[in-house]
């Protein structure tokens, strides 16, 4: 006696043993022996070995169409043997009843299970669904196949093309577009960037990096959704000085002017002068709400994204020959430089000039000012100014940042490259110079003297607040060690930074003797607050990144092929021309601010990485050429 079982979902075929009633003891032609249930017997048969069974069983049933057999099968539930007859129209042969439970069992959606052997035909309405379905997915598997192929021969097919953002930057795995093109980087073992820039859908590779910024931060794009203008201040009194700027020459929200009125006795008035977008907007028009939305100004090479509408920061920018609104901040100053008072003022303010850095340092250096100020406009007021300057630097404590650089990125997009529009050019000036000092202290002297104004009116701002090393925001006034100041509220910078715009709320409301625009414990300044530093990290993380990138471009449009570079730390430089840092697998173990020459090799601008190769060690710098703390943290791996 042989016997048809079912077996772990599988159906098997064996020869009797040993019958005890409830079970039986079989042996498969493996020659493997089984004990099983009398249960999962599902035809018991002679006159055929097992595994002949079977092979027929299973041709046969390849010759059976489920459809015609759903249309045979009667509509309550059946036995597989009962069909089995009514199909053969005689009584079936074991195989023949084994072919027909086997075209049963893998046709689930024609047949649904009821038990061992036993079925049941399934609705029409289900089965027309699930043949539908079944339908759609080999059509979806035959356009994978068909998009695989493409994109693998370097095509890219007309389903990805509208999809090319999602893809790169937030790619849903549910899209059968998505699955395909993942499925084609994993067979060629390149990223999904990469492929679609082989297959020609991603030419710039700025695009690339700046589309990924947009998409994560303006997924609604950087245009702006109101196009209101403020309506002109009046009312205010007019300020009896003329005041100057100095920017470098792409500054075109200028925030910040100066002013210096001498004294017979040699002692001085000097106005800080801060533009006053708050006098024209408020936190819950729509230009203060977009403003909350973007909460900064976002630099990069070449391009920024505003915080303001042009429209609106040309209402308040300083710029030379208007008279603008401003918040002043008045400092009487003693012939020895000691501060005696201040006086805070709302006012319009005439601006007599915008200096620009590439026109004054030539002609107010710290070899200019060593051997004598030659006759230029403000040469007098900027002697003056930095003579107090580097009281006000030393009375805190401040060392100066000599033999630092800071570097001026211009791009010229009127000039096509190989790598894509845009020419780019890397200019280097020493950080700390005469200039940077004075517009440095004197801000910090505002932004410190305006916090503490807040602070002792019992008006929350927002404070940068340093302490035990860590730099954080706070509502509360408190002490800033790096700079050496008991308090720190930015607002110097209101076109720019939405900090700034609130602190100056606050304290034109101080000034007017309102209640505050945001009140002690307001909820909306905490989110504010914490928003902002979230994001203004953010935007200095892509500033850093697009530095990055115009860098290695840098390199590549030069045809740079050896550099001097200074050591942060392990395998980690710094070029010397280009504010660039590289990872050098090949560079020895040396001393950090040693000099070496690298060999520059392929720069991958897709990826933003460039390779480096140790040629030779360089006279060691002096200590204070080396890198600093912080440009060691911000340098990244």
């Amino acid at each position: 006696m042989n016997v048809l079982f079912e077996e772990e979902g599988a159906f098997k075929a064996g020869v009797v043993l040993a019958d005890q009633t409830t079970s039986l003891q079989v042996e498969l032609p493996s020659g493997k022996r089984s004990k099983v249930k009398a249960a999962n017997v599902l035809l018991r048969f002679d006159g055929i070995a097992p595994a002949e069974l079977m092979a027929k069983a299973e041709a046969g049933a390849e010759e059976i169409e489920a459809d015609f057999l759903w249309e045979v099968c009667p509509d309550d539930e059946f036995g597989f043997e009962a069909l089995a007859e009514e199909y053969q129209g005689h009584k079936p042969t074991p195989a023949e009843s084994a072919a027909v439970l086997l075209r049963l069992h893998s046709a689930p959606m024609y047949f649904h299970r009821k038990g061992k052997g036993r079925f049941r035909k399934a609705p029409p309405d289900i089965l027309q669904a699930a043949l539908a379905g079944l339908e759609k997915k080999k059509q979806q598997a035959a356009a994978a196949e068909r998009m695989v192929a493409q994109l693998k021969a370097g095509q890219l097919p007309a389903e990805i093309a509208p999809l090319l953002t999602q893809m790169l930057y937030k790619p849903d795995r549910n899209r059968l577009e998505t699955k395909a093109l993942e499925a084609a980087c994993g067979a060629l073992g390149v990223s999904v960037p990469r492929l679609l820039q082989q297959c020609g859908a991603l030419n710039d590779t700025h695009d690339y990096h700046l589309g990924k910024f947009l998409f994560e931060f303006f997924p609604k794009g950087t245009d702006y959704p109101t196009e209101e203008v403020p309506s002109t201040v009046e009312g205010l009194p007019m300020a009896a000085v003329q005041a100057f700027s100095i920017d470098d020459a792409h500054t075109t929200e200028i925030d910040d002017a100066f002013s210096v009125a001498f004294k017979p006795d040699g002692g001085m008035t000097v106005g800080i002068h801060i533009a006053a977008p708050g006098l024209g907007i408020t936190p819950d028009s729509a230009l203060g709400q977009e403003a909350r939305v973007r909460l900064s100004t976002v630099y990069m090479p070449g391009r920024k994204i505003t915080m303001l509408p042009d429209a609106v920061v040309e209402c308040f920018t300083l710029a030379a020959g208007r008279t603008v609104p401003a918040l002043s901040l008045y400092l009487d100053v003693a012939a020895d430089l000691r501060i005696l008072s201040h006086e805070t003022r709302l006012e319009m303010v005439a601006i007599a000039a915008n200096l620009r850095h590439h026109d004054i340092e030539p002609v107010f250096n710290e070899e200019t000012l060593a051997a004598g100020l030659g006759d230029f406009p403000f040469s007098a007021e900027l002697k003056r100014l930095w003579e107090l300057a580097t009281v006000l630097e030393a009375g805190r404590g401040a060392a100066g940042q000599q033999n630092r650089k800071d570097y001026n990125f211009v791009v010229d997009w009127g000039r096509d490259t190989a790598f894509g529009p845009g020419h780019i050019e890397i200019g280097q000036r020493s950080r700390g110079s005469p200039l940077d000092t004075l517009v440095a202290e004197l801000m910090i002297v505002a932004n410190a003297t305006w916090g503490k104004r807040l602070a002792e009116a019992g008006i929350p701002g927002l404070y940068r607040v340093q302490t035990g090393g860590k730099v954080r925001m706070s509502t509360v006034a408190a002490p800033h060690e790096g700079l050496g100041v008991d308090c720190y509220a930015w607002s110097s910078s209101p076109l720019r930074r939405y900090v700034d715009l609130v602190n100056q709320w606050q304290l034109i409301s101080n000034l007017r003797g309102e209640a505050p625009v945001f009140p002690p414990k307001s909820a909306e300044l905490m989110a504010a607050m914490r928003d902002f530093e979230i994001t203004y990290a953010a935007y200095a993380d892509f500033q850093r990144a697009m530095e990055r990138y115009w860098c290695l471009r840098w390199l590549a449009q030069e045809g740079v092929r050896q550099a001097t570079a200074t050591v942060i730390k392990e395998s980690l430089v710094r070029l010397d021309d280009v504010p660039l840092v590289l990872k050098v697998p090949s560079l020895p173990a040396l001393d950090r601010g040693v000099a070496v020459r690298l060999e520059i090799g392929a720069v991958d601008l897709l990826e933003a990485e460039g390779q480096a190769r140790y040629l030779e060690l360089l006279a060691t710098p002096a200590p204070d050429a080396a890198l600093s703390e912080e440009e060691e943290e911000g340098a990244g791996e």
